[in-house]
């Protein structure tokens, strides 16, 4: 037994539960189902993959020298290299199966897009560059911000955040810099209960208070309420339509309409914009500024490892206010970057800068290959089949989980489920950690917090019916089991790299630092962790 195998991170199968009828291996490993140590387990001294010049041990001034090596592992290259491909077999990927989490819109990532972003003048440009040195990126920017205009109805886009919560509060100081342009002060922001749970912590962060807004029992937004609400004091509402029930907010433009007219605006987050690009355009809706994660919607999803992008589209009213840096087209049609503080007479109104350079260029250039390679018309039928696969999932379970809003009608991009029926012990969590034994990543559980014991499932439009059929197959016998009460729900996975973890153990105490030597007094051992 190795001496992973003895503090207790042992592989599943040969561990008690479903997998106890396997014979336990001399190598701990199972097949192609490999065991791993940690790195400090596998390291030795005298141990380096990489020949290094004894370096002259000059002091420098004032700074004090490390009397003893760092206590790192000492690996060679093969050891390396195959210690990191271990744990890679034992994680999940878009490129294995469907990512099914709802709200987050993890789909196929085309390759076309990462080799276009891998071009020389785009993988190597550097925001220092001369604006004469890189007028091809700017021009990047400049097109994708038209189509990101046109898309949505706007007026202007700030290019410039880096995600979703970071496009929210650029939408926020717009709002914020409008109001105080007319001399007012506002400092209530609502916030529907269906929103993401972003709106309401950005909305604090920008210094506004916020006030909730009841879902009616449909699971949309109470128009009547919100409307009870507005006064001089709110600034404006923050709306996530389509919503985190899955479902579009059809009293949009009513709502709009409302706070405008109490002199307030209205900022949509667009992070579910993949129902509805090509089929909506916000701006129609009376939308004031609406994030769009590119890093979602327009492919890399959630940035594909790496940084993200959220572009803020903004109206006419907002449009003044946007930050700086952004691209300009000059008379004669050259781009230009406008990237000073004193803006002067280009853009006298901005609310200031949000970050050092103009934004992700990685994430520019792959946003607009999958957009130029769709097209208008396929950019439509991304939406339509965004949808129609969620619709297809929420009617194909809907008699074994309870789809709390499935006589609303047709859901957008991602299917609602509850905990409601299943018998007792057996909850939400046990059905996701079965989903891990059947082959695929769980979807969104407890969210959102509006519906008890939530399982919220987004297909995405890259997901095949024949996919889609396995996945639905497993979501229904897990279902079954949970109303029928089986308990070895309780302890799945079972066929896993690892058995059922306590998160909330190791997350209240992490073991963090390798001692080579049992955990300190009052932290949970590894075994701990993993059995529990």
């Amino acid at each position: 037994m190795t001496a992973t195998n003895a503090a207790g991170w042992r592989p599943a199968m040969g561990d008690t539960g479903a997998g106890a009828d396997k014979r336990p291996t001399t190598s701990g490993d199972y097949g192609l189902m490999l065991e791993e140590p940690l790195s400090f387990e596998l390291g030795g001294d005298g141990k380096c993959g990489v020949d290094l010049d004894q370096p002259e041990r000059t002091p420098l001034a004032g700074l004090p020298l490390r009397k003893a090596a760092p206590d790192l592992p000492g690996l060679t290259e093969p050891e390396t290299v195959r210690h990191y491909t271990r744990l890679s077999r034992q994680n999940y990927a878009i490129d294995l199966g469907p990512f099914p989490l709802g709200s987050c819109t993890m789909k196929h990532n085309p390759r076309l897009n990462e080799k276009v972003a891998r071009l020389p003048g785009f993988a190597d440009v550097h925001p220092l560059q001369p604006q004469q040195s890189v007028i091809g990126a700017l021009e990047v920017i400049s097109e994708l911000a038209d189509w990101l205009v046109t898309l949505t109805g706007m007026s202007a886009v700030a290019m410039s955040p880096k995600a979703g919560a970071h496009g929210e509060l650029c939408g926020l100081l717009c709002i914020r810099a409008a109001i105080e342009a007319r001399g007012e002060t506002r400092d209530v922001v609502l916030v529907p209960e269906s929103a993401h749970g972003t709106n309401p912590a950005t909305a604090a962060f920008a210094g506004f208070k916020v006030e909730s807004i009841p879902a009616t029992a449909e699971g949309r937004v109470d128009l009547e309420a919100l409307k009870s609400k507005l006064g001089p004091n709110v600034a404006g509402v923050m709306i996530t339509n389509p919503n985190t029930c899955g479902l579009f907010e059809p009293d949009m433009k009513a709502i709009a309409d409302a706070v405008h007219a109490a002199g307030g605006y209205v900022y949509c987050d667009g992070a579910n914009f993949n129902a509805v690009v090509g089929k909506v355009r916000p701006g129609d809706l009376g939308v004031d500024a609406m994030h769009i994660n590119l890093h979602k919607t327009f492919s890399t999803p959630h940035g594909g490892g790496g940084p993200g992008a959220g572009p803020v589209v903004l109206s006419e009213a907002l449009a003044p206010y946007a930050p700086l840096p952004f691209v300009t087209r000059d008379a004669d049609g050259q781009v230009r970057l406008i990237e000073e503080e004193t803006a002067g007479e280009d853009h006298p109104s901005t609310f200031g800068r949000m970050v050092a350079f103009h934004g992700q260029m990685g994430m520019f250039t792959r946003a607009l290959a999958y957009i130029l390679s769709h097209g208008a018309d396929g950019l439509r039928q991304v939406a339509e089949d965004a949808v129609l696969n969620a619709n297809y999932v929420l009617r194909s379970v809907e008699d074994v989980l309870n789809a709390p809003f499935a006589a609303s009608g047709p859901c957008m991009h991602e299917a609602l489920f509850s905990d409601q029926g299943f018998a007792d012990g057996l909850s939400t969590l046990d059905v996701a950690k079965g989903l891990i034994d059947e082959g695929f990543h769980p979807m969104t559980v407890y969210f959102p917090l509006v519906v008890h014991g939530a399982m919220l499932v987004e297909p995405t439009e890259t997901e095949s019916k024949a996919g889609l059929d396995r996945f639905i197959g497993s979501l229904r016998s897990l279902a079954e089991r949970a109303r029928n009460g089986d308990e070895a729900l309780h302890s799945a996975p079972h066929y896993a790299p690892r058995r059922r973890l306590d998160e909330t153990l190791a997350a209240r105490k992490p073991v963090l630092v390798w001692k080579g030597a049992p955990a300190p007094s009052g932290s949970p051992s590894l075994t701990e962790i993993g059995d529990r």
